[in-house]
């Protein structure tokens, strides 16, 4: 057996001539010698970047401008948010009262004016109080995560032709991603506080949103099949394409546009779809263990998100910014087209527009009242999830079929 062994090693030196006058080693010296050349043949060297012809680098002189003009753009945004919750308070509260024959807030500043900054400083000055056994930092990161998604979804409203701080060109999915991100924020919010009617609530918005999430994706779908595109600036400019309103796609796909309406009411927990927050049944939901600031937060993300809400429906189903009979002013007056006059007109048909969604949205909460649980479910599951992919399914074969909806 040795000297089979001993013939097969002679022989393959014989076969192998870089072996052939090799000094004799060890078995765990080869190993070592063999790991060394590995290392030093798959050794990365590096070399100097240069630029292909095909993709020239960037000047970063020419980068700074666009940055800053970014970066001044989202500043206003966030802040024209936090002024809009302010007042979006303080309509609610009118608006409210007037439905149920009551004067509302009249004491604070002239006719009332002021409330809204009064609360501000009452959420300041309060405590923050935290529960003993509840998770400190993610308690105190669920509000971040509230209000920086609103914001962030915030940047992708057209607010005139060619005025947007985040104009993509996969915008929908993105308005989508951030939609769902915000689940994980309320449900932080009711497992972190350590107390069953957090913990409850944020398993109920939870399951909320996760269920009527898929029927606005598919009602945006269909919107999405109709403009040929996931950019938010050239869904609106489609609808501009049929004329004064018929271009509009909530003429094109009533039944997408009502399904993405009742999404929004529930996405955002307002009523009738405010189970998350039943004070008869959890007493204040998800922020339960939530004082000063911190449940402020929560307070002017669910505005924003309201205002947001509002923002979407407009631009998806209802022209955006676009001007009605706006072809027809730009035939008459010419100078008009592309100048900082238009791009007004543009902006204050849009706050009109919203203005209006988020008065429907106020008198939805006076006057339907709430669902039960399994009748929230029900309606999401059985009713808008097979009728919007009903719904996107005809969209699709007419776009096939005929090339557009509508035309």
């Amino acid at each position: 057996m040795g000297e089979g062994r001993q013939g097969r090693r002679e022989a393959g030196r014989e076969l192998s001539p870089k072996m052939a006058g090799a000094p004799q080693h060890s078995r765990t010296g080869c190993c070592r010698i063999a790991c060394a050349r590995r290392r030093q043949r798959v050794r990365f060297k590096r070399y100097p970047y240069t630029p292909s012809p095909a993709s020239p680098e960037l000047n970063r002189a020419d980068m700074i401008p666009s940055m800053v003009w970014t970066a001044l753009g989202a500043f206003l945004v966030i802040n024209a948010m936090l002024l809009s919750a302010s007042l979006l308070v303080f309509a609610e509260r009118r608006v409210s009262a007037f439905i149920q024959n009551r004067p509302g807030p009249n004491r604070v500043g002239p006719l009332g004016l002021l409330q809204p900054f009064a609360d501000v400083l009452k959420f300041v000055l309060k405590e923050d109080v935290q529960p003993a056994q509840s998770n400190k930092f993610i308690h105190s990161m669920a509000p971040v995560v509230m209000v920086v998604i609103a914001m962030t979804t915030a940047s992708l409203i057209p607010f005139a032709e060619g005025v947007v701080v985040a104009d993509l060109n996969v915008g929908v999915i993105m308005l989508l991603a951030l939609t769902s991100i915000s689940v994980y924020g309320v449900t932080l919010a009711g497992w972190s506080s350590n107390s069953k009617f957090s913990l409850l609530g944020g398993l109920r918005s939870a399951a909320q949103m996760v269920s009527y999430e898929l029927s606005m994706g598919l009602a945006v779908i269909s919107v999405v099949l109709i403009a040929g595109s996931l950019n938010f600036m050239e869904i609106v400019e489609h609808q501009s394409s049929g004329g004064a309103l018929l271009g509009w796609n909530a003429v094109r796909n009533p039944i997408g546009c009502l399904i993405f309406i009742v999404t929004a009411f529930a996405e955002t927990n307002r009523a009738p779809f405010d189970l998350p927050e039943a004070e008869e049944e959890l007493v204040a939901g998800y922020h339960t263990e939530y004082s000063g600031m911190k449940f402020g937060m929560f307070f002017l993300a669910e505005y924003v998100n309201w205002f947001i809400a509002s923002f979407f429906i407009v631009t998806l189903f209802f022209g955006g910014y676009l001007v009605p009979l706006e072809p027809q002013l730009i035939a008459l007056f010419p100078a008009l087209e592309g100048s900082t006059l238009l791009a007004l007109l543009q902006f204050v048909s849009l706050m009109l527009k919203v203005s209006f969604f988020s008065f429907v949205f106020i008198w939805v909460r006076w006057t339907f009242p709430r669902f039960k649980y399994n009748q929230l479910m029900k309606v999401g599951w059985k009713y808008l999830l097979p009728i919007a992919l009903a719904n996107a399914i005809l969209i699709a074969l007419g776009v096939v079929l005929f090339g557009a909806v509508g035309l």
